[in-house]
C-alpha cells in the first residue's frame, strides 16, 4: 500500500505545479491543465494551508494573482492593486459569503444589495485616462505589476480613445476583461484551418495570445471585443457611491458594458441570478465561466476590505467546467452527406459544462497534425455552448510511449471508395459519390434536381424516408419504386412522425381509401426522366466540380457515356475549360467500382441517353505524346520537354527508357531524373499507357473533320436576361446550344449578343454600355425556327 505523501512535500508538489500552470496560462497563453484542474490544485493547497499555517509561505501561489509579468514588454506598476476573486463552487459557498457580510456589516440579508455580474473568460486588464484622454493600457500580470500593452489596446474598436460627455476623472483607471466573442472565434479558427494558419484552443487563450503580440499590426487583425467592470485609482474627481452607478456612469463615457448586469438582493437573488444565466450561457454570444457577485455599496466594500489577494465583497461563483481532460481511444472518421470525410475523437467519457461527452470533433486531417492527436493522448477536450466537444491540446507529457502518429485511412469506411484529397485543400472526401451509403440522401437529391433528371415531386423529406425505410440504396433504386412501395414509406413515415394522413375533402377519395395521386405522379415523373440528355445525366452522377457547363462540354466533345466513364483522367485535360483539378474528379469518380456499378443498374433500369454521338474530330489535333506528358504534370516537364520527348519516344519506348538515354534525347540529367522517379512511383507508368491507348481508341471514333456541320453559332457567346414569354429562359439557352452557342452569365466584350425578353436589368444597360448587339424575342423565336 502506497503511504500519502508528508503535508510539507505535497504543499511543495503543488505550489510547483500552480507555479507552472499559471506561467503557461499568464504568460505563454499555452495552458496544459484546465481551469477545473487549477481550481482543484489551489483549493487542495488552500485546505493543507489551513491545516498546517506553517505551511503558508508568504510567496504562495495563494497569497498572489497571476504570474509575473514576462519580460518581453515594459513594466506598468498599478496604482491600486488587480486583485484576484475567491471562488465558490457550491451553493453553501455562495451562503457562507453572504453570511459573513451579513455579520461584519450587521445587515438582514434582504437588506444587502449586489451586483451581480457576468464572469467573462478573457484577460484582465486596466485602462488609464489622463483628462479624458486614453493614456495607457496594462494586463494584470501577478497583480501589482503588469504589462504595458497599450498600443495593442488602441487596435481594439471597443475600448474609447477619448471619453465621451462630461465630469470625468482628471485621472480615470477603467477596469475590465478583453475577450474573443464565439462567432468571431469560431471565423478565426474556420479561416486557419482553411488557410493553414494557427487556430487558436479556445477564446480565452485567442484573446490572451493576441493581446500579447509584438507587432499590434497582428492584434489588430483579431477580433477582440472589451467589457468594462470596476474602476482603479481615481484623482481630481469623484464617481458614484454604489457599483452599479459607477457602470452606468461608465456606460455615459464610452465604455461597454454588459447588459446581464443586475443589482439583486439577498442570497436567494444571488441564487437566481446564477441559475437564470447559467440557463442562457448557451446562447450567449461571448464565452463566461461563471459569475461575479460584489456587494454593491461602496461604502460597505470598504469596511469589508480584503484578504492577501482578493476582496472579502466579491466572489466568483463558478460554472461546471467546459475544459476537461480524458484520455482518447481512438481516432476515428465519419462521412457526411457531401463526402466530406472528419476525424473524431472516441475518448473515455468525462463530464464537460453538465454533459458527459465520449466524442469530440477533430475538425480535418491538418488540424489532428497541428494538434498532434495519437491514439492513448490525454487531452483536454472543450465544449462550449450548443459546439460539438472539441479537442483543444493534446498533454504531451502524458503521452503513452507506444503512441503513434495518425493518417487519414485510404479508403472510405461507409463505402470503401478511395479517399482523396485537392491540392491546396482541407478536406478529404470520399470519391463514391454515387455508391457511398453517407451520401445516399445528398445524391439522390441532387439526381432528382430540376436541372439533373428533374424528377417532379421528389423532394428531400421523401427521399429521407425512403433510405431510411430501406427502399432506397443508391439512386437506381428510383426506377425499381412501386405504388406500394410509395404507400408503405408514406405510412410508416406518418407513423414514426405521429400523424394520420387525412384526404382531402375535394379530392375524389371515398372514405377508408388512401390518396394515391401523389404517388402516381412520382412514379410518371420517374418514369419520364428515363429519357434523358447526356449532359443532364453527366450532371446527375453528382461528381466533384462537375457543375452543368462541365457536363455539357463533356456531351458536346466526347458524346457518349460509355467513352467517358472509362476515360483516364489525363484525357479530360483535352477539353475547353477542364483543368488538372476538374480532371482528377472525373478520374477518381470513374475509378471507382461502386459508382461504375451503380451506372451499369441505371442502364439496366431503363435510362435512356438519346443524344449520344461521335467525339468531336477537333479533339483528333489535339491527341497525341506530347500533350499527354503535359497533361500527366510530371515534374519539371514543360511542353518543350513534353514535345522534345515525343519526338524521340512512344509511350511503351519512354516507360522503358533508361535514365542515360533520356539524356542522350536531349533532357537535362536533373530533368530526366525528375522523369525517372514519376515513373518508378507506383501507379504512374500503367496511367501512361492507358492513357495514350485511350488516345488512341477516342482518335478511331472520331469522324472526318468534314462529316460534323458546325452550327450557325460556333464560337459565339450569347446571354440571356429578362423574361420571355414563349418559354423559359433554360429552355432558350438549351436552344442556343445546341446550335453550337456558349451561354454566359454575364456580359463582357467577349460576347456576341444579347437576349433580351421582359424586365430586362443590368446585363441589358452592360451591352448598351459596350456596344453589343441585341435580340428581341421575336428575333429569337425567328431564329431558331429557320435553324429547327
Amino acid at each position: 500500500m502506497t503511504s500519502s505523501p508528508a503535508p510539507a512535500d505535497r504543499a511543495a508538489e503543488l505550489r510547483r505545479r500552480i507555479e507552472d500552470a499559471n506561467r503557461r496560462y499568464h504568460e505563454l497563453d499555452a495552458p496544459d491543465i484546465t481551469d477545473a484542474q487549477y481550481d482543484a490544485l489551489v483549493r487542495e493547497l488552500e485546505a493543507l494551508e489551513r491545516e498546517h499555517p506553517e505551511l503558508a509561505a508568504e510567496d504562495s501561489p495563494t497569497r498572489r494573482v497571476g504570474a509575473t509579468p514576462s519580460g518581453r514588454f515594459a513594466a506598468v506598476t498599478h496604482a491600486v492593486p488587480m486583485l484576484s476573486l475567491g471562488n465558490a463552487f457550491t451553493d453553501e459557498e455562495v451562503a457562507d459569503f453572504v453570511r459573513r457580510i451579513r455579520q461584519r456589516l450587521e445587515r438582514e440579508d434582504g437588506d444587502l444589495a449586489f451586483s451581480a455580474e457576468p464572469k467573462l473568460d478573457g484577460l484582465a486588464i486596466s485602462l488609464r485616462y489622463e483628462d479624458g484622454v486614453f493614456v495607457q493600457g496594462a494586463t494584470r500580470g501577478d497583480g501589482a505589476t503588469g504589462e504595458d500593452v497599450t498600443a495593442n489596446l488602441r487596435t481594439i474598436g471597443d475600448i474609447p480613445h477619448q471619453l465621451a460627455g462630461k465630469g470625468w476623472p482628471r485621472v480615470l483607471e477603467v477596469r475590465g476583461e478583453v475577450y474573443m466573442g464565439r462567432a468571431d472565434f469560431e471565423r478565426w479558427n474556420e479561416h486557419a484551418r482553411l488557410h493553414g494558419g494557427k487556430v487558436l484552443a479556445n477564446p480565452r487563450n485567442g484573446a490572451a495570445g493576441s493581446l500579447r503580440q509584438q507587432d499590434p499590426k497582428i492584434t489588430a487583425q483579431r477580433p477582440l471585443s472589451f467589457f468594462a467592470y470596476g474602476v482603479g485609482l481615481v484623482e481630481g474627481g469623484e464617481l458614484p457611491p454604489s457599483h452599479s452607478a459607477t457602470l452606468r456612469q461608465l456606460r455615459d463615457w464610452g465604455f461597454p458594458v454588459s447588459d446581464l448586469v443586475q443589482v439583486v438582493r439577498g442570497l436567494d437573488g444571488l441564487l437566481g441570478y446564477y441559475r437564470h444565466i447559467g440557463e442562457a450561457r448557451d446562447g450567449l454570444p461571448f464565452d463566461i465561466d461563471g459569475v461575479v457577485y460584489k456587494l454593491d455599496d461602496q461604502e460597505g466594500q470598504r469596511e469589508m476590505g480584503f484578504v492577501s489577494r482578493a476582496p472579502r465583497w466579491a466572489i466568483a461563483h463558478k460554472f461546471p467546467a467546459q475544459e476537461q481532460t480524458t484520455v482518447v481511444e481512438s481516432v476515428e472518421v465519419s462521412v457526411g452527406r457531401t463526402g466530406a470525410v472528419t476525424p473524431w475523437a472516441l475518448m473515455q467519457p468525462v463530464l464537460v459544462g453538465g454533459v458527459t461527452v465520449t466524442r469530440a470533433t477533430l475538425h480535418n486531417a491538418d488540424h489532428v497534425a497541428r494538434l498532434d492527436v495519437r491514439n492513448g493522448d490525454t487531452v483536454i477536450v472543450r465544449r462550449a455552448g450548443d459546439v460539438i466537444p472539441e479537442v483543444v491540446q493534446v498533454v504531451i507529457d502524458q503521452r503513452p510511449p507506444d503512441a503513434r502518429p495518425w493518417s487519414m485511412p485510404a479508403t472510405c469506411p461507409a463505402c470503401g471508395s478511395e479517399v482523396v484529397r485537392e491540392e491546396g485543400a482541407a478536406v478529404w472526401r470520399c470519391s463514391g459519390e454515387l455508391s457511398c451509403p453517407a451520401q445516399l440522401v445528398q445524391s439522390v437529391f441532387h439526381f432528382a434536381s430540376r436541372r439533373a433528371m428533374d424528377i417532379d415531386g421528389l423532394g428531400e423529406r421523401y427521399i429521407e424516408s425512403l433510405a431510411e425505410f430501406g427502399y432506397l440504396r443508391d439512386v437506381s433504386d428510383l426506377y425499381r419504386l412501386t405504388l406500394d412501395d410509395l404507400l408503405e414509406m408514406k405510412r410508416r413515415a406518418d407513423e414514426r412522425e405521429g400523424t394520420t394522413p387525412v384526404a382531402p375533402a375535394k379530392s375524389g377519395v371515398k372514405s377508408g381509401k388512401v390518396a394515391t395521386r401523389w404517388a402516381d405522379n412520382l412514379l410518371a415523373a420517374i418514369d419520364t426522366s428515363r429519357n434523358t440528355t447526356l449532359a443532364r445525366f453527366l450532371y446527375a452522377l453528382g461528381i466533384q466540380h462537375v457543375g452543368e457547363s462541365t457536363a455539357k462540354a463533356l456531351a458536346q466533345w466526347l458524346g457518349d457515356l460509355e467513352l467517358i466513364r472509362h476515360l483516364p483522367w489525363p484525357l479530360f485535360r483535352r477539353l475547353p475549360d477542364i483543368g488538372g483539378e476538374v480532371a482528377r474528379a472525373l478520374g477518381h469518380f470513374f475509378d471507382q467500382p461502386g459508382n461504375q456499378a451503380v451506372i451499369d443498374r441505371l442502364l439496366e433500369r431503363g435510362v435512356r441517353i438519346g443524344d449520344s454521338h461521335a467525339p468531336d474530330p477537333r479533339l483528333g489535333a489535339t491527341l497525341d505524346l506530347a500533350s499527354l506528358l503535359a497533361d500527366l504534370e510530371i515534374p519539371k516537364i514543360t511542353p518543350v520537354r513534353a514535345a522534345q520527348l515525343a519526338s524521340a519516344f512512344d509511350a511503351q519506348a519512354l516507360v522503358d527508357a533508361p535514365l542515360h538515354n533520356l539524356v542522350t534525347a536531349g533532357l537535362p540529367p536533373e530533368t530526366a531524373s525528375a522523369l525517372v522517379a514519376w515513373l518508378e512511383a507506383p501507379g504512374n507508368a500503367e496511367l501512361l499507357l492507358r492513357s495514350a491507348q485511350a488516345q488512341a481508341r477516342v482518335r478511331a471514333l472520331l469522324p472526318a473533320a468534314d462529316a460534323v456541320a458546325s452550327g450557325p453559332l460556333e464560337g459565339m457567346t450569347v446571354v440571356l436576361t429578362g423574361t420571355l414569354s414563349s418559354m423559359s429562359r433554360d429552355e432558350a439557352k438549351e436552344k442556343l446550344e445546341a446550335l453550337g452557342a456558349k451561354a454566359a452569365g454575364s456580359v463582357s466584350k467577349k460576347t456576341s449578343f444579347v437576349v433580351a425578353g421582359e424586365a430586362a436589368g443590368s446585363k441589358l444597360a452592360k451591352a448598351g454600355e459596350l456596344g453589343i448587339e441585341v435580340w428581341d424575342e421575336a428575333r429569337l423565336l425567328a431564329f431558331l425556327e429557320q435553324h429547327a
